[in-house]
């Protein structure tokens, strides 16, 4: 049976780390620090925390080092131009801004084809020829147990690819709107929600539409999700920006940031860590100026381990 959670992950350490112009306009989590010099060495700093962090707890990460040319300030945020599936198929996505499509990187898929179980790369980035784009797994929350992707719709979340991919995967698909609270619309899904194996952390608040609402709160509660609702003023402290891991000796991680971990209830606490210990890192920088958070940082590799090679 498919796993929701993964022990492997990929990220990517920055080199030249800071506000991406091209991407601002739909991201309204985006906000320029005036020393952008500073910030690189900052996101560094906090990425190197954050991976201490996640390998202390007993997770696999495989870190490839950004190039410095071409230019890529958002290559920290793997998951949304990647996903790995445990079939061993392996996505590229259509990128909405010109200097995210350069992130994507065959060097970084042979390095982990050493280790990893590779089948086929399905490659959507075609799509770009049409304007129509799919940013991963920002764009979509997938339930990999259930097969079901949760997606908003926005410039970054086309239908028309979200259908291709289905196609491809066999994932039913969920669709909705949704809004901040000055009413912008939301550019990626796991900005708002999160899902684990048990649980789905969600902004209700943000899904305006009745219909739309009460078709994603039959579907979690049909796959037994217990819905755990954030508000608007958590999501935009990235309490939805949150991922389910699996440590070395198959304990359940729920992973975030410290700004996500800090805006959460102590009720809202004590229901995530009935699934899972809460693992946090400060990444401020790296949230302010790129308007990611943890879960952006982390592209899950779903693939199967290679057996080493015995000389004996």
């Amino acid at each position: 049976m498919t796993q929701q959670s993964t022990n492997n992950l990929l990220m990517i350490r920055p080199v030249a780390f800071g506000f991406n112009v091209q991407t601002a306009k739909s991201n309204a989590f985006q906000k320029q620090d005036a020393d952008q010099q500073a910030v690189q060495q900052k996101a560094q700093q906090e990425f190197d925390g954050f991976v201490n962090v996640l390998r202390a707890n007993g997770v696999n990460v495989t870190v490839v080092n950004d190039t410095t040319e071409p230019h890529t300030p958002d290559s920290i945020f793997p998951n949304n131009w990647v996903s790995f599936h445990d079939n061993g198929d392996i996505f590229l996505y259509p990128m909405q801004a010109e200097n995210r499509r350069l992130e994507r990187r065959e060097d970084i898929i042979r390095q982990l084809e050493e280790n990893f179980k590779a089948n086929h790369v399905i490659d959507l980035s075609r799509y770009e020829a049409q304007e129509q784009f799919l940013e991963g797994t920002g764009s979509m929350v997938l339930d990999r147990q259930n097969k079901i992707t949760y997606a908003c719709i926005s410039p970054r979340t086309n239908t028309e690819v979200l259908k291709a991919f289905c196609e491809y995967t066999g994932y039913q698909t969920i669709t909705f709107d949704a809004f901040d609270q000055n009413g912008r619309a939301i550019y990626h899904t796991n900005v708002l929600m999160a899902i684990g194996s048990k649980f789905a952390v969600i902004c209700l608040d943000s899904i305006m539409d009745a219909g739309e609402k009460e078709t994603v709160i039959a579907s979690l509660k049909s796959t037994n999700k217990e819905i755990i609702d954030i508000t608007f003023d958590q999501m935009n402290l990235f309490a939805g920006n949150m991922l389910e891991v699996k440590n070395a000796d198959g304990e359940t991680l729920v992973v975030m940031s410290q700004t996500a971990y800090n805006s959460l209830s102590a009720e809202q606490k004590t229901t995530l860590e009935k699934y899972g210990k809460l693992v946090y890192a400060d990444i401020s920088t790296i949230e302010t100026n790129g308007g990611g958070s943890a879960r952006c940082m982390m592209a899950e590799v779903h693939l199967g381990v290679r057996e080493k090679e015995s000389f004996f």
